[in-house]
């Protein structure tokens, strides 16, 4: 394997434009996790943990949190666009850094293809005159061209579609405490019924609460982009430290907050498969066209994750590019003209050509070809975070070493809530296998894992002299 270049090594200049603003990556953080698969999705963790579904989400929360402080202090120390396939290169070697981009690459464009359906599905049901296929391409034409632009572009979007979920996690909550207390009209205080009656606060034991993490752990995914985008401002290094800590708490306090405000309100037996639960305690509690109101959220949210997935996926190939893991023929950058400078448009055109095959599979095949893709990036996510925790371990002890004053930002209980992170992810994943669902999941993962590895490590051994 080739030699690890030491971390204090110069940082390439990013030839990449610095137009997005702390406020850009600050709200970015706080809604870049906020989507479907907590507006929609949590319902599934309900059915299967019940009211304890709140200890699912605070497990499956904390160890998101863990990963993203650790992401957060190697991004402020060492800030660049590739993220946490940079900090594995530097840690690990090239295998890890080749293996772990590519990876999150293949992972980003499926989801945003999922994403860009599923947005697709609602607007349809809005204005059925309007084929399905069409409002595809026409998100898909909006963010591409969005993404070919201005950086600056890309924040403001994100900025305003995480304010609106923001909110709609704010005005939520406030009606559901609203409504536990017996304060608006026609409600009396709800009071602990509901948490212990049904069966009690675990009607399916501890094993429930297992079940319920694994089916909620990756809602948590979509933070990683925050310390992709630290490579666009004037001042990485303050403006990521700044944005994951003012992201990790509020986003736990959001997650878990929200659901026990759900299954506070309502039994966790009134919740139905498919529907979302948050839908079912605005319409309980006599917010007017509720369902229509979450719809607009949830596509608000698909649109905002699709965005997000397309500029962190043309990021993470570019970096790759940077460094001669992907073709050198990426690099391109956009010139100065028109305020549009610095923006890689050959990587956000590869990103989004994946993306527009994959819709276009999806609608000719929906219930084969895209589950199989789907399947195949299903736990990959646990990788990546299992790498970044691996290349904190590795780092920290060289950055106090041989940097220390980049360390800015600092995990907490450096070495061992690092080592905990690592034993979590790997119980999580040991869990997968035990469960009938998620093994599909676990398999085809480990498939795409294992097959990038191979390609990385023949790529080790054809470079040694």
């Amino acid at each position: 394997m080739h030699d690890v270049p030491p971390t204090h090594s110069p940082v390439p200049s990013e030839p990449l434009a610095h137009g997005l603003k702390q406020r850009h990556l600050t709200m970015l953080g706080l809604g870049g996790v906020i989507g479907a698969g907590l507006f929609v999705g949590s319902g599934a963790g309900i059915a299967v943990a019940g009211p304890a579904v709140v200890v699912s989400y605070l497990i499956a929360g904390t160890l998101a949190m863990l990963v993203m402080r650790m992401l957060g202090e190697m991004s402020a120390a060492m800030p660049a666009s590739g993220s946490f396939s940079v900090h594995a290169e530097r840690a690990l070697g090239r295998w890890a850094g080749f293996s772990v981009g590519w990876l999150y690459w293949f992972l980003l464009v499926v989801v945003l293809a999922v994403e860009a359906t599923a947005a697709a599905q609602i607007a349809h049901a809005w204005v059925p005159a309007v084929d399905q296929w069409l409002w595809v391409l026409l998100f898909m034409v909006v963010f591409t061209v969005t993404n070919l632009t201005a950086v600056k572009n890309f924040g403001e979007f994100e900025f305003w579609f995480a304010a609106l979920k923001v909110a709609a996690i704010v005005v939520f909550l406030a009606l559901g405490l609203l409504a536990v207390f017996g304060i608006l009209p026609d409600t009396g205080p709800v009071g602990l019924t509901n948490l212990v009656g049904q069966g009690g606060f675990l009607p399916h034991g501890w094993d429930g609460v297992v079940s319920g993490v694994l089916t909620v752990v990756f809602a948590f995914g979509g933070l990683e982009v925050v310390t992709i985008a630290a490579a666009e401002t004037d001042d990485p290094a303050r403006a990521v430290g700044r944005a994951v800590r003012s992201a990790v708490v509020r986003i736990l306090f959001f997650y878990v907050g929200s659901m026990l405000v759900i299954v506070t309100v309502l039994p966790w037996t009134a919740q139905q498969a498919g529907l979302s639960p948050y839908v079912k305690v605005l319409d309980s509690i006599g917010v007017p066209s509720a369902g229509q109101i979450m719809n607009i959220v949830v596509f608000v949210a698909l649109l905002s994750a699709l965005n997000a997935n397309l500029y962190g996926s043309s990021r993470m190939v570019f970096s790759l590019a940077e460094r001669g893991e992907a073709p050198r023929g990426l690099l391109k950058v956009s010139g100065a003209q028109g305020g549009g400078g610095g923006v890689p448009r050959r990587a956000v055109l590869a990103s989004v050509a994946f993306g527009f095959v994959s819709v276009l599979l999806n609608l000719r095949w929906p219930d084969t070809v895209f589950l199989y893709m789907l399947n195949s990036v299903g736990a990959v996510l646990l990788f990546v975070w299992g790498l970044i925790a691996a290349s904190q371990l590795r780092l920290r002890r060289r950055l106090e070493r041989e940097a220390p004053g980049a360390l800015g930002l600092r995990m907490w209980c450096f070495p061992y809530l690092t080592w905990a992170t690592l034993a979590g992810l790997l119980a999580v994943l040991l869990l997968m296998l035990t469960d009938d669902a998620a093994r599909p999941q676990v398999l085809w993962s480990a498939g795409a894992t294992g097959l990038v590895l191979l390609v990385a490590v023949v790529r080790e051994l054809r470079a040694r002299p």
